[in-house]
């Protein structure tokens, strides 16, 4: 008898496993349009979390770090040039030129570091206050896995900084080259550096929900790479928006905690239909 129960109840399974299969097959639309679905979901989820005291405090917090690094740059730029002009330009320019000259050139590389290291600059002080960001999600979206959740160490947060920064700065100088032999088309290098950059900031910005959640074994981010590089690409390109791409770090965090964790979703619901 229990046997017999046994059976009829593993064929329902398996009927309903297969009508369910038919519905997605038949209702889901293309995997490329559920994935920029779930992107532009996750971005309007995270730009109406905007009002929230919480996120606000970590924009302050990582915006006021980011530009004291870049303040502490110019200051850096500006004593270095002063002291290299002294040397190779002293027989040439008056003391009173030379300051001036060490000033406007501290300036102007100022503002090209600025517009290309900002996003690794921003990124890697973000890493120090992306617990912040994902608790909040969490708890105002995700609840249950908010009390699960495991922030990590400082020195693990250290860690992930320099390993982002170092990513960074590598994939794009292997992307020179070739934004260099690109740019008699004039749109081939900001293409080529986008791309690179939607890789690398799809894969920092779904990891730092991603890390506090997963298990020792685990090491692949089961955020889809599709999904993955539109919100990269749509962070690099607000990054590249005056007074916006202040913003666009936090938002990007926020979007991927939301795609991380609809990530994790489908995995469980996948573990338990093969069960």
């Amino acid at each position: 008898m229990n046997e017999l129960l046994a059976k009829r109840l593993a064929r329902r399974a398996k009927e309903a496993k297969r009508a369910f299969a038919a519905i997605d097959l038949v209702k889901l639309p293309p995997h490329s349009d559920r994935s920029m679905n779930a992107v532009i979901a996750s971005l309007a989820k995270a730009v109406g979390q905007l009002t929230d005291r919480a996120v606000w405090r970590v924009v302050l917090k990582s915006v006021g770090v980011t530009l004291l690094v870049f303040v502490g740059l110019g200051a850096g730029l500006w004593w270095a040039l002063d002291w290299a002009l002294a040397v190779t330009l002293a027989s040439i320019l008056p003391a009173g030129y030379r300051e001036t000259a060490a000033v406007l050139l501290a300036v102007f590389v100022w503002i090209i570091s600025f517009w290309l290291l900002f996003r690794v600059v921003a990124l890697a002080v973000l890493q120090f206050f992306a617990d912040e960001i994902v608790a909040a999600v969490e708890q105002r979206h995700y609840p249950q896995a908010a009390q699960t959740a495991r922030p990590l160490p400082l020195r693990r947060d250290i860690a992930n900084s320099l390993r982002g920064v170092v990513r960074a700065l590598a994939a794009n100088a292997l992307a020179l080259p070739v934004a260099l032999a690109l740019i008699v088309t004039g749109v081939g290098p900001a293409l080529v550096f986008l791309a690179v950059n939607a890789w690398l900031l799809g894969r920092e910005l779904t990891d730092m929900a991603w890390l506090r959640h997963c298990k020792p074994a685990e090491r692949a981010n089961p955020v889809p790479r599709g999904e993955r590089v539109m919100l990269g690409a749509a962070i690099a390109g607000a990054m590249l928006v005056p007074f916006a791409n202040l913003l666009a770090p936090i938002v990007g965090a926020a979007a991927g905690t939301h795609l991380a964790h609809h990530a994790m979703a489908r995995s469980a619901a996948k573990a338990i239909a093969h069960a």
